[in-house]
């Protein structure tokens, strides 16, 4: 039996070192024992009823980064033994690296910026560089936006993941929905003919804004002492309303008001089907369209 421990150590020491072998178990040691640490603590977030489905997902997030970063500096110290007789290289090749990986660091000071200033968040819905969506994920090199407009009408989801390089947050301006006020102004055009009783027109599109709006009135009004408070944003009115203009197709009447950006598309159906239903039996009110005449030739 001693035998055969000396044959296999010997065949060991022949392939590598018991030095190289010690650090290689050190590493898979260390590797294993974070892997499990991270397993362990992420269950243990995920299973906890207190934390929202955000807070587990920071959470994950920030214990897989830190682990990641404690476990590299503990293997980097097994493997670089002499870390003072290497700093001079790292030093002459550091400016290389710069150069050549420039987008990459970019990337991470992106990623810095995002988390230390929070031009947005997880969940906050975002236009950068003609894109616009949800953010999702928000990774080291890249963040990701469930995609909303583009082809689909009224701020709809196309269901398309955008990954955007994090780097563009200082190039591309960038516009939050959620922070402030999370609130958007939407308008619906409609046009009258120009002999229609254009002020019961008014009036009853106000009546539909009001019976559809109030419920999110006293929302409005608190968050607009907060943002007013921590922002300086504030609007003359935040009630809906009805400005009218003359245009070539008639009488133009605007609908403005209020609505959380993610429930655009809800409000204009029901404010056109309310329209459709209060307009139907009003004699003197006439809703104008486009029309393209068709010519037939009969010849």
């Amino acid at each position: 039996m001693l035998g055969f421990i000396d044959n296999l150590r010997s065949y060991l020491d022949e392939i590598a070192p018991f030095e190289t072998r010690k650090d290689i178990y050190y590493t898979v040691f260390i590797l294993m024992l974070f892997w499990l640490i991270k397993t362990i603590a992420i269950k243990i977030i995920r299973g906890g009823k207190d934390l929202d489905i955000k807070k587990q997902f920071y959470w994950s997030k920030t214990i897989e980064y830190s682990l990641a970063f404690i476990a590299l500096l503990l293997v980097g110290n097994i493997w670089i033994r002499n870390f003072q007789s290497i700093t001079t290289f790292l030093g002459l090749l550091s400016a290389g690296i710069a150069i050549a990986l420039k987008d990459i660091f970019v990337n991470i000071a992106g990623w810095i910026f995002i988390y230390w200033r929070k031009p947005f968040d997880v969940g906050d819905r975002i236009e950068i560089g003609g894109h616009k969506g949800d953010v999702i994920d928000i990774r080291l090199f890249q963040f990701s936006i469930l995609e909303v407009g583009n082809w689909v009408d009224a701020d709809q989801s196309t269901g398309r993941l955008i990954h955007i390089p994090n780097g563009r947050v200082f190039a591309e301006p960038q516009a939050n929905y959620n922070q402030g006020f999370p609130y958007i102004w939407n308008e619906q055009n409609i046009y009258i003919s120009l002999d229609s009783n254009h002020i019961k027109a008014q009036t009853l599109l106000k009546e539909i804004l009001h019976k559809l709006c109030k419920d999110e009135f006293a929302n409005i009004e608190r968050e607009m002492v907060l943002a007013q408070r921590d922002k300086l944003i504030s609007f003359n009115q935040y009630t809906p309303t009805v400005y009218i203009k003359i245009m070539e197709r008639g009488i133009q009447l605007s609908l403005r008001y209020l609505c959380p950006p993610r429930k655009r598309r809800t409000y204009e159906h029901q404010v056109t089907e309310n329209i459709l239903d209060g307009f139907r039996h009003q004699t003197d009110i006439k809703i104008v369209y486009p029309i393209t005449s068709v010519f037939i030739d009969k010849a």
